[in-house]
């Protein structure tokens, strides 16, 4: 495997982080929609193919593949609630400096009125989303010898850094945890960004034979214990940090109906905080294990993207394995800490 010339130049900037000084207006009304699906009847074994007029990035039929936004997301116990997470295709988190974990939230087919806490971004995310194509990305700073790198990636940056326009300050959140975005003006900042294309997820609602019946999953960053509740009532898995349940703005408990533990290497960048910590990368590029939840059941699999600007397959028995319709949770994980299901 051969990495693109941007991301070989990823790796080779220093550290120093980036304040925002962000602009103030008044702050739009909140979607409240969020779908959910029943679970199927466990045991069918040939899965059907998505449909041809479903989300590539959801499975939901009907749902459109239009541009894609990625925003960056704090998770930390004051950023909760999160608001527009409940929309989201794709939720993506992530290892940052202290053993945190943040959010790379993931939009094609809604739109929710606002996004947020917008936080920073990360080397990470340069690689990860590659392969969505150049689509917009909204953040609030980053570490400062790592904006030459976030400049020349194929992103469209939509961050406050560059401007004020769809951001605003929530005066009952307290700094940093108060930057809210709306994205639809964050989107016509990027009126080229790419739309969602077939990425290699497959799609189906019969639940697929062989899987382990759990209740629970955990998964742990150093600083950050994250955990799964399947919820039969709502066919989503149910998430809490460190015991403490995630919570979105618009009302309710986050989650999906699926989750995929993704471990990967992680390893040391050369980017630092302005306490000194290092920033760590997880490398999305290659082949490895990984852990997938739906409808109460655990499967174990492997992933594989051979290259940057390809989508990710997620594979069980060799075979592409059909996620439920909806939302997807993917952990990316220190391949050496697996995690516990119950």
């Amino acid at each position: 495997m051969h990495a693109s010339p941007r991301l070989r130049v990823a790796l080779v900037g220093a550290a120093g982080l980036i304040a925002l000084a962000a602009c103030s207006s008044s702050p739009p009304a909140i979607d409240s929609a969020s779908p959910t699906t029943s679970p199927a009847a466990a045991g069918t074994s040939s899965p059907t193919p998505t449909a041809v007029n479903a989300s590539y990035l959801t499975g939901v039929v009907g749902a459109k593949n239009g541009p894609v936004l990625v925003v960056k997301m704090d998770n930390t116990p004051a950023s909760n609630p999160h608001a527009g997470l409940l929309v989201a295709d794709l939720v993506y988190l992530e290892q940052v400096e202290g053993g945190l974990s943040r959010y790379a939230a993931v939009y094609s087919s809604r739109l929710p009125a606002v996004v947020g806490p917008v936080r920073s971004a990360r080397i990470t995310d340069i690689e990860l989303l590659a392969q969505f194509g150049k689509i917009a990305f909204a953040y609030s700073g980053a570490q400062t010898r790592m904006l030459p790198v976030l400049a020349a990636a194929n992103l469209y940056d939509v961050s406050a850094d560059q401007s004020g326009q769809g951001y605003y300050r929530d005066s009952n959140r307290v700094a940093p945890e108060n930057l809210l975005g709306v994205p639809k003006v964050l989107l016509g900042r990027a009126p080229s960004a790419a739309s969602a294309h077939n990425l290699g997820f497959v799609f189906s609602s019969a639940v697929p034979a062989g899987g382990t019946a759990v209740t629970r999953v955990s998964a742990r960053y150093p600083a950050t214990l994250v955990s799964f509740r399947w919820s039969p009532s709502s066919g989503r898995w149910l998430a809490s940090m460190n015991g403490v349940p995630a919570m979105a703005a618009e009302g309710g408990q986050l989650g999906g109906q699926n989750v995929i533990i993704q471990y990967v290497t992680l390893s040391q960048s050369i980017y630092r905080d302005v306490l000194g910590h290092y920033t760590p990368m997880s490398t999305t590029v290659g082949t490895g294990t990984d852990l997938i939840l739906r409808n109460g059941f655990a499967y174990s699999g492997t992933w594989s993207r051979p290259h940057p600007y390809d989508g990710t397959t997620w594979y069980v028995g060799g075979k592409p394995f059909p996620l439920a319709p909806g939302q997807t949770w993917i952990l990316l994980i220190n391949k050496a800490t697996p995690a516990t299901t119950g």
